[in-house]
């Protein structure tokens, strides 16, 4: 009886591995050898007459942003200072501090949004989209309020708009790695996350993600699809509602937008419970649907599928590590070469995000950062279990 149990308790850990990680082992070793076979960055074509660049209008959503929204107004005006016809406009939405007022002052445009049932960044972003739409713009770039972005970038995105594409994200970094080891982790992951998986699918042809920061797209696209998303992972779930409807986002290689990761214990678990509880509560709404309709022919549909079911990398490695101590050799077998294939997908993320030692360095503390995501468990299933309202992640300096 208690060999029975056993036996069947080995077959059903088998299976629940396999199921939870083949999907994302092979999204990765499909995006890394694309990745690799990226014989040069998609090229922006400056040779367009700037007279006929479409106009842009840069659309940051705030919550509570006092203490850096006139910093990154600054930021952003440099950029719109070396282009032609493109407007930026703030949207302080829910504010119980002086967002508004500051920015007005710092010579932004201001909408104020006040909705307390209808709370969140898609709500926010909506909002905006729809009155813009009324007015004479080309497309619509998102930048979040704590972001930074190199001078060229706007500029870029109409170079690149003009070439006729519908939908652009470009690359999104952390801007503080050297601030802790938990920052300089969190970099590295971006790295492989917000840029190589993005080359990698770039490459295959199929659409790239959105990333809730620093992407864009053309009027087209907006009348077509509303930006009628109010997950806490909004970003996602519109991208699945975009490719559903036939549409690409296309990456932007040159341009770069950067924010701070959080260093307090406190504000990093907010911010990492949110992002993935968002994505897990995604994952629950839409992998079988999304399944469904692949198995009826809906191609398209196959890699953002095969994105949303591969679990955050400390979770898949966990998971792998476990692996390894079921009593089957091929499970070993197959625990092993998922776990090169991480190591890989990790260092040549590092080598085409221009890393060097100090990232691979911080790579020995990796089963620590681990034990920190276990202990988020509990909170990240809350965040999984109910949409949360926007909340804004503090981002001090230890």
């Amino acid at each position: 009886m208690i060999t029975t149990l056993f036996f069947s308790f080995i077959l059903l850990a088998k299976i629940v591995i396999l199921c939870l990680t083949l999907p994302g082992t092979t999204e990765l070793f499909v995006l890394t050898i694309a990745a690799l076979l990226q014989k040069k960055h998609p090229v922006i074509n400056r040779s367009i007459r700037k007279s006929s660049l479409p106009r842009l209008i840069v659309v940051v959503p705030a919550h509570n942003e006092a203490d850096g929204i006139a910093a990154c107004i600054t930021n952003l005006q440099s950029s719109l200072n070396q282009t032609t016809g493109c407007d930026l406009i703030i949207i302080a939405d829910n504010c119980q501090d002086t967002t508004a007022d500051i920015a007005e002052k710092s010579g932004a445009r201001v909408l104020i949004r006040e909705d307390k049932l209808n709370r969140g960044k898609g709500y926010a972003l909506n909002y905006a989209f729809t009155r813009l739409l009324a007015e004479n713009y080309d497309g619509f770039l998102v930048i979040d309020a704590d972001s930074r972005i190199n001078r060229q970038l706007i500029r870029d995105f109409q170079y690149a708009f003009a070439q006729g594409v519908d939908a652009l994200q470009c690359r999104y970094r952390i801007a503080n790695p050297e601030d802790s080891r938990r920052s300089r982790l969190q970099y590295i992951a971006w790295l492989a996350f917000n840029e190589l998986r993005l080359f990698g699918r770039e490459k295959l042809g199929v659409s790239v993600g959105i990333l809730g920061n620093g992407f864009a797209l053309n009027r087209t696209v907006l009348e077509a699809v509303p930006y009628e998303a109010g997950s806490i992972a909004e970003d996602m779930e519109y991208h699945l509602r975009l490719v559903a409807a036939g549409f690409k986002v296309h990456f932007l290689n040159t341009a770069i937008v950067s924010s701070d990761a959080p260093n307090q214990n406190t504000n990093a678990e907010v911010q990492r419970t949110r992002w993935e509880g968002g994505r897990f509560r995604l994952m629950m709404d839409h992998v079988p649907s999304l399944f469904l309709r692949v198995l009826r022919g809906q191609w398209r549909l196959l890699e953002p599928l095969a994105e949303l079911l591969l679990l955050p990398l400390a979770f898949h490695v966990l998971l792998l590590f476990f692996a390894l101590l079921i009593p089957c050799p091929l499970l070993q077998y197959y625990a092993i070469t998922g776990l090169l294939l991480v190591v890989a997908h990790v260092m040549i993320a590092i080598r085409f995000g221009g890393g060097g030692f100090e990232e691979i360095k911080v790579l020995t503390t990796v089963p620590f950062y681990i034990l920190w995501k276990l202990t988020l468990l509990p909170k990240l299933w809350r965040n999984s279990r109910k949409n949360a309202a926007w909340q804004r992640t503090d981002r001090e300096n230890s």
